[in-house]
C-alpha cells in the first residue's frame, strides 16, 4: 500500500491499493470508496464499467481533435482516450496536487505533448478563456458528494459553450440513495443541452449523462453504426455498439421531477434546490 500526499482539503491521504492481479485502485483515506482503478502500463483495460460506459460519447463524436477531462483519479480515463485517440489533445483537470502526483507515480499516468493536466478548479477552467473541445468529459461527482458549483444550470451552460458545433459532454452520475439530488440534476442537464441521453451502467447505480452542444438527428441505427465503426477502427477491446444499442435511452421529454439546481441555490453545505 502506498499514500501520497495529504489532500488538498485536508480529508485524509490519497491512498492507492494494488491487489494480487496487479489492480491498482485509488481511494481518499483509509476505508474510502475506489475512485479509481488502473492496470499500470495497460491503459485500454478499463476496468470499472462506467468507464467503459462514458465512452458511448465517440459514438456522438467519432474523431473529436480536442477533449477535456475534469477529474482525474488515477487516469484510466485520459490514458485510454490517449492510448486510441494518439493524435488527439487532451487537457484534464483535477482539483488536488496530490491526486496528480499520485496518478503519476502509481498509476501509470504521464502526461506529453498531448496530453497535458492542469491542477485546478474544473468551473474556473471551463469559465476562463481557452479554445473549445469536441468532447468533454465530467467525471467529478461522487456517489454521494456532489460538487454544488459542477452541478448548477450556470456551470453546464459555460461547459456546452466550450463545446464545438457538435460537441457532446459525458458525465458520471450516481442515482441511489447517496446522491438525492438525481433528478434534479438530469432535469438541470435537460435545460442546458439541446438533448440530453441516459446510459445506464449494469449492475450499478452509476449513469452516464450524455448531453449534446445542439440538436441531433441521429437515430439509434445511425448511433450504433458509428460506434461499431469506432470499436472497429479504433481496435476498442469492447463492444461499444452494444452499449449503445442496449443502454441507449435519449430522454425526448423534460422530466417531470427534480428542480434546476442554480448557482444562486447553493448553500454553504451543498446543494439547495429552487424551482
Amino acid at each position: 500500500m502506498a499514500a501520497a500526499d495529504e489532500r488538498d482539503d485536508g480529508s485524509g491521504p490519497v491512498i492507492v491499493t494494488e491487489d494480487e492481479d496487479g489492480r491498482r485502485s485509488l481511494r481518499f483515506g483509509d476505508g474510502g470508496a475506489r475512485q479509481s482503478v488502473v492496470w499500470p502500463g495497460e491503459p485500454l483495460r478499463l476496468e470499472l464499467p462506467y468507464t467503459r460506459m462514458a465512452m458511448v460519447a465517440l459514438a456522438f463524436v467519432p474523431q473529436p481533435e480536442n477533449i477535456l477531462a475534469i477529474g482525474l483519479g488515477g487516469g484510466s480515463i485520459p490514458m485510454f482516450l490517449h492510448a486510441v485517440l494518439p493524435d488527439t489533445h487532451i487537457d484534464v483537470v483535477e482539483l488536488d496536487a496530490a491526486v496528480v502526483d499520485a496518478a503519476k507515480e502509481y498509476c501509470g499516468f504521464q502526461e506529453d505533448a498531448l496530453l497535458r493536466a492542469h491542477v485546478g478548479d474544473g468551473r474556473a477552467f471551463i469559465e476562463a478563456d481557452g479554445p473549445p473541445y469536441d468532447l468533454i468529459f465530467l467525471d467529478a461527482y461522487g456517489a454521494d458528494q456532489i460538487p454544488g458549483h459542477l452541478a448548477t444550470r450556470e456551470f453546464l451552460g459555460a461547459v456546452r459553450s466550450r463545446l464545438t458545433r457538435g460537441g457532446a459532454v459525458a458525465s458520471n452520475v450516481w442515482e441511489s440513495a447517496g446522491n438525492p439530488h438525481y433528478e434534479a440534476m438530469v432535469r438541470t442537464y435537460q435545460v442546458s443541452f439541446h438533448g440530453l441521453s441516459i446510459f445506464e451502467v449494469p449492475t450499478t447505480t452509476n449513469r452516464v449523462l450524455v448531453g449534446l452542444e445542439g440538436p441531433s438527428r441521429l437515430t439509434r441505427e445511425a448511433l450504433v453504426e458509428r460506434a461499431r465503426k469506432v470499436e472497429r477502427e479504433r481496435k476498442l477491446p469492447f463492444r461499444l455498439s452494444t452499449l449503445v444499442a442496449q443502454r441507449y435511452r435519449p430522454l425526448t421529454r423534460r422530466l417531470g421531477r427534480g428542480r434546476v439546481l442554480t448557482d444562486a441555490g447553493l448553500g454553504s453545505g451543498g446543494l439547495i434546490l429552487e424551482e
